[in-house]
């Protein structure tokens, strides 16, 4: 199985469609997962309607979509999908409440955030709502599974101002949100997890991911 994984789009459709334009979801053994914070950002409308459109051509098996922070604020009324409130925001919000905290294979879990490490092979259970789609400080060092996560942007990570690429610990962590808005760029990670392999994917093919050496 090869799974994608995008995170903190933040309304950049045109950002999107390049990162999509890598990754060829048709293919049977293929899954793509968004890892939260769709919105807040130029076009949020725009790149709520791509994930929609995708999830209705492949299913939402294939093309999963996680719950980020930013949803989480509109679903509790904390925040707006765009500077005020539409008419339409009510069906967008309703697909928003549909949207899991997280998904695991047997060696890695997807979320937004982060998970309550301590709890060990009890994080399902261990792990508030709250964890899956705030946790900050990034956790790092070794846990028993691969854990992929975003809303924390890898500059930040890194010590990096200029750093906004995938970040690996060396460990058990990944880090994917390089603070599109500000950067420009749309990490794409990709998984192999017949291997246990990860690579990042660009309009040159894919490298594989080592972990970060501060230079």
């Amino acid at each position: 199985m090869r799974i994608y994984a995008i995170s903190d789009i933040h309304g950049c459709l045109q950002e999107l469609e390049e990162a999509l334009s890598f990754i060829d979801i048709s293919s049977e053994d293929t899954k793509l997962i968004f890892l939260g914070d769709y919105i807040h950002g130029p076009n949020s409308y725009g790149v709520l309607d791509k994930i929609i459109k995708l999830q209705e051509k492949y299913g939402t098996e294939k093309v999963i979509a996680l719950m980020g922070n930013h949803e989480n604020d509109v679903i509790e009324g904390r925040d707006c999908i765009d500077s005020k409130y539409h008419e339409e925001d009510i069906e967008y919000i309703r697909w928003m409440k549909k949207l899991p905290l997280y998904y695991a294979t047997k060696e890695q879990i997807f979320c937004h955030a982060g998970i309550e490490e301590e709890a060990e092979d009890l994080w399902k259970l261990g792990t508030e709502d709250y964890t899956f789609i705030e946790k900050f400080p990034a956790s790092l060092g070794a846990f028993y599974m691969d854990i992929i996560a975003g809303h924390v942007g890898t500059y930040q990570i890194a010590g990096d101002r200029e750093f906004h690429d995938i970040y690996y610990d060396g460990y058990s962590h990944y880090y994917i949100d390089g603070t599109v808005l500000h950067s420009g760029k749309l990490p794409v990670l990709l998984v192999d997890t017949k291997t246990r392999t990860y690579y990042s994917v660009t309009k040159d093919g894919k490298k594989k991911i080592v972990p970060y050496e501060k230079k």
